[in-house]
């Protein structure tokens, strides 16, 4: 009986193959990957290619992995396959929104370039080459990678590849969008702007706390505490596409609740935005349906969706003889502004929600740095004026 070979070694050879009367040649290697541990046989596997380089080069992998007990036989499937039920069913763990947008990146960007070359014969330089290849901005192109990347990575814990073939890619470098926080006339004038209007206290609000718009009109009379002068942020609005899939609310941006506690004047305004709510429902009258007793509705209680309140701030925004200001530039302003008062950028992280304050130091740092050189200018000033 001829000895059994070792798992780990394998054969190369050259092959040719006839297909509608044309010749094909092609390099083909077998290797034992173990033993089958119901029959004691040998499993063999083959790897194919164009090249003998190439062959041997697999080969050489496939072995070494046998070798180490890290070897995965290849699965039979397609990444476009794979990423079909990557999205169908690995997904429950993030919000309806951002599945969206994976399915989305998914859908125009990844599959078409990488969706029919099999799930175990993606290699790293594809990967890149897809990446080089897309047309988007850098933020976009770096999250239609992101998505690619934890597909991957799911692949790789469940064992149908060995190895991530998107890590250490080449992403393009992102430039940090230039902020553009209103100086304190800007601010005064957007104010008079919306005197008397509908969105009155939810600019003013917005101005001095930093929400973000959907956690505004996500709030809720409840997470409200004008005993102890302060608020909950615990949630935000979604969006109407989506909620009949996520509800009516959805978790902050990183997840995570804050309790913030204002300045007197905020709680002034939304004990002013409670009084002028009681007038609209009296009002409404039996149109009135607040459920979840939302700070921010519309006239019969329904809550405010965000599309039309850009709208109507970017008409306020006109009215104030301003432009180029967006709502989220509200949240920027009070950052600024609670730097110039004095507060730490811990606590300022924890008032805006950011997942650290290494984050919140690296987006508004350079406020602080200008600031002390404006402080320094003024102490020479002031020598100079005494003492020169």
């Amino acid at each position: 009986m001829g000895r059994k070979s070792a798992a780990g070694t394998g054969t190369i050879r050259k092959k040719t193959v006839t297909r509608s009367g044309k010749q094909y040649t092609y390099w083909e290697a077998r290797f034992t990957s173990g033993f089958d541990p119901g029959t004691g046989k040998q499993v063999q596997r083959s790897i194919t290619g164009k090249t003998q380089k190439e062959v041997t080069q697999k080969l050489k992998e496939a072995t070494m992995a046998v070798d180490q007990g890290t070897y995965t036989a290849p699965v039979k499937m397609t990444v476009g396959a794979w990423l079909d039920t990557w999205t169908a069913e690995y997904l429950g763990g993030v919000k309806s929104a951002t599945a969206q947008v994976y399915k989305n990146n998914i859908r125009l960007h990844i599959k078409p370039a990488l969706g029919a070359v099999m799930l175990s014969g993606l290699r790293p330089h594809m990967v890149q080459k897809f990446v080089n290849g897309l047309r988007l901005s850098p933020a976009s192109v770096r999250l239609a990678y992101k998505v690619l990347h934890q597909a991957l990575e799911k692949a790789v814990k469940l064992g149908y590849i060995p190895r991530n073939p998107a890590a250490d890619c080449e992403l393009p470098r992102m430039e940090q969008k230039e902020i553009h926080p209103l100086e304190d006339e800007q601010a005064a004038a957007l104010l008079r702007a919306v005197k008397g209007d509908r969105l009155e206290q939810l600019v003013s609000v917005a101005l001095f706390t930093g929400c973000r718009l959907s956690e505004l009109l996500g709030l809720t009379w409840d997470c409200v505490d004008f005993q102890k002068g302060t608020i909950l942020i615990c949630k935000q609005l979604s969006r109407p596409e989506h909620r009949a899939e996520s509800g009516m609310f959805i978790s902050p941006k990183n997840g995570k609740s804050r309790t913030i506690t204002p300045a007197p004047s905020v709680l002034k305004t939304l004990k002013e935005q409670r009084r002028r709510q009681a007038e609209m429902q009296i009002k409404a009258g039996p149109l009135w349906d607040n459920p979840h007793g939302l700070v921010f509705t519309d006239q019969t209680g329904g809550p405010l969706n965000q599309r039309p309140v850009e709208v109507q701030f970017s008409a306020a925004v006109k009215a104030a003889s301003l432009s180029g200001v967006r709502f989220h530039d509200l949240r920027h302003t009070y950052a600024v502004n609670a730097i110039r008062a004095g507060d730490d950028i811990k606590t300022i992280q924890g008032n805006l929600g950011h997942a650290s304050a290494g984050f919140t130091l690296d987006r508004y740092g350079h406020f602080t740095e200008r600031m002390k050189q404006d402080s320094a200018t003024r102490m020479e000033g002031f020598i100079n004026a005494v003492f020169g």
